[in-house]
């Protein structure tokens, strides 16, 4: 991975909070969050550890009764041979925003957080080729629901546990094995009761629902649950997130390389969660990058001392390998997709992404996927030539447009690569 990386690990303290700290100075210690001595805006220990102490004395206990907004975790530890269960808070009621990313756009870190953290994850070992048993179905049966389920699990012991730092994976609460499970008659989603018993292939399943509406973090959750194919099979969370938005994205962009060039230029930008959005299309066949910029003191670059730019690209005939960033490649890759199919043209497309250092924690990648959207969605600003297009996304960004033109393959290819064109007089 990336060199910064060989400079962290990750220790536990007695609040059972996982923190980061430098293998050359404990600076979280040193700290001890009074002297924001990382140059974040608060403690992203002490935002854990307060959010854990909330919600605490509502889940310590070997019996829980909620409503799960439905959401199912299906770990990847051990694979094959998996933990897999239902989500609960001790919640009752419509609790369905808990685990709806597409819902989130006006939500702060502090309150995906204090929800999330309610959201106790149940445990149940399973081989995810051959998963049987009362607690793989009702697991699978929630997987399938279109509204919050009301159920009630005994646990073999008291959850307990650490907030997971998941860059794919919106953040959960503690867990425990299950021991019994009980759940009332789940309001099954008839688009996905279809998928299920024509017993469709993967890849058509996910492609009908997406075509009828479905949220992709519902397509995400079924998937994961091994509710499509032939041969149904338990997906690890993590896994499926990327597998889906991986699946849309190649499917839009089959179609988009028939359609016409964009003929001109266009930026989009949105700002959220610390985090700054600007997106770059242009007048070509279909390319793609996502360059993301890592602040000091942010999660993935806490001790630095300069700001790390790293991404990844594709060009007409796509990747072969999986990209080196991670799942938020596809995210974002999805969401451009979206956006030149409903333009009805192809394009290439660079989305530069600034983490600022109140991003104290990641929260999935749903974050990427949803604000590209949301940018998209917006009037962006159009532009006859390349240079003056690039010249308004230098005044967007902090960093100086030069550190982006050095990282990015496909500005640099744009700027300074010649075409056939160029030589016809």
């Amino acid at each position: 991975m990336h060199k910064f990386f060989s400079r962290i690990c990750l220790i536990f303290v007695k609040t059972g909070v996982k923190k980061i700290v430098s293998m050359d100075e404990s600076i979280c210690i040193k700290c001890r969050g009074a002297k924001l001595l990382c140059g974040k805006s608060r403690c992203p220990v002490l935002v854990k550890y307060y959010k854990k102490m909330e919600v605490q004395p509502l889940i310590e206990k070997n019996l829980i009764s909620g409503s799960s907004p439905p959401s199912i975790f299906v770990g990847r530890m051990g694979y094959p041979k998996v933990y897999a269960g239902p989500m609960l808070p001790p919640i009752k009621g419509d609790t369905s925003f808990m685990d709806t990313p597409e819902l989130w756009h006006d939500k702060k870190i502090d309150d995906i957080v204090d929800f999330r953290m309610k959201l106790v994850r149940g445990k149940y070992r399973i081989d995810v080729s051959n998963a049987k048993g009362r607690i793989v179905e009702y697991t699978q049966e929630i997987a399938m629901a279109s509204k919050p389920v009301e159920m009630e699990v005994q646990f073999e012991k008291k959850p307990r546990g650490i907030i997971t730092l998941y860059d794919e994976v919106q953040p959960h609460g503690p867990s425990a094995p299950i021991k019994k499970l009980w759940i009332e008659n789940a309001k099954v989603d008839k688009k996905i009761e279809k998928v299920f018993y024509d017993e469709m292939k993967s890849v058509d399943a996910i492609m009908w629902l997406y075509e009828e509406g479905t949220f992709v973090s519902s397509i995400q959750k079924v998937f994961s649950a091994g509710l499509f194919g032939i041969q149904k099979k338990f997906v690890p969370t993590r896994w499926s997130i990327t597998a889906v938005d991986d699946t849309i994205g190649k499917k839009i962009i089959d179609e988009v390389k028939n359609y016409q060039w964009l003929n001109e230029y266009h930026v989009y930008y949105t700002k959220s969660l610390d985090n700054l959005w600007v997106i770059l299309m242009y007048p070509s066949s279909w390319e793609y990058e996502l360059i993301e910029a890592w602040y000091p003191n942010t999660t993935w670059n806490p001790l630095g001392k300069k700001i790390i730019l790293f991404g990844d690209h594709e060009y007409y005939e796509g990747r072969s390998k999986y990209a080196s960033i991670g799942g938020c490649y596809y995210s974002a890759r999805l969401a451009v997709a979206e956006k030149l199919r409903k333009e009805r043209r192809q394009g290439g497309a660079v989305v530069l992404r600034e983490i600022h250092p109140g991003y104290i924690m990641p929260v999935g990648v749903w974050n990427v996927r949803e604000n590209v959207r949301k940018a998209l969605r917006e009037e962006g600003k159009k532009f006859d030539d390349f240079r003056d297009a690039l010249l308004f996304v230098s005044s967007l960004l902090h960093i100086p447009i030069k550190r982006w033109i050095e990282t990015s393959n496909l500005i640099k290819r744009r700027l300074y690569q010649k075409k056939i064109e160029d030589f016809i007089k």
